[in-house]
């Protein structure tokens, strides 16, 4: 991760979180054996670790699923990312063999706009998605490396995750961010959150 100033304290705050979360790391290190193009897990698996931390809670405290992306842009075809798809269910019990979500970043603006309404341009790698997420705060993806090493991904840096703050994405705004903010405002009560006015 590209870091300034306290975001490198704040990186290093973020990996002992994830590595104190048993089952984001089971997550972690089975995908690594699968050995995927471009590989991350995002969003909620990773940032409501964090505000479980910050807030008192269970690591695994309102945790729906773990959103991994990888890419490939070789085929971008429905049945490409379905074997990909079961090769990952594949290397998991359940729980998490049904709790690990697939996509091929490659192929998502193919789908997106029909799906949820908005356009959405095609993607160069997995990291820039977390550019299109509706809120700063959430828009931070893991890998762990060979060695152990956990890289970040954060495209708008940590402060605003380690500040309970959520703010609507500056570079794109989405319809999505008010409805994603009463969903995690009920589960993290402590969240601090700045309308869309208050970013003009």
């Amino acid at each position: 991760m590209r870091t300034q100033g306290g975001e490198t304290e704040l990186a290093a705050r973020l990996t002992e979180i994830v590595r104190a979360a048993p089952s984001l790391m089971r997550v972690l290190t089975t995908v690594r054996s699968l050995d995927l193009p471009d590989w991350l897990v995002m969003s909620g698996a990773v940032y409501q670790r964090v505000l479980n931390h910050l807030t008192g809670r269970a690591p695994d405290y309102g945790i729906k699923d773990y959103d991994l992306g990888y890419f490939d842009p070789s085929d971008v075809s429905y049945e490409a990312e379905d074997a990909v798809i079961r090769r990952v269910a594949a290397a998991f019990d359940e729980p998490l063999k049904s709790a690990v979500e697939v996509r091929n970043q490659a192929r998502v603006h193919l789908w997106f706009e029909a799906h949820f309404g908005e356009p959405y341009t095609a993607l160069s790698c997995t990291a820039e998605a977390l550019e299109r997420f509706a809120s700063p705060m959430s828009a931070v993806g893991v890998r762990l490396e060979r060695g152990d090493r956990l890289h970040i991904e954060a495209s708008f840096g940590l402060a605003d995750l380690f500040a309970l703050r959520v703010r609507p994405n500056p570079w794109r705004l989405s319809r999505h961010f008010e409805r994603a903010t009463a969903s995690a405002l009920r589960r993290w009560p402590e969240l601090r959150i700045e309308d869309r006015e208050a970013q003009r």
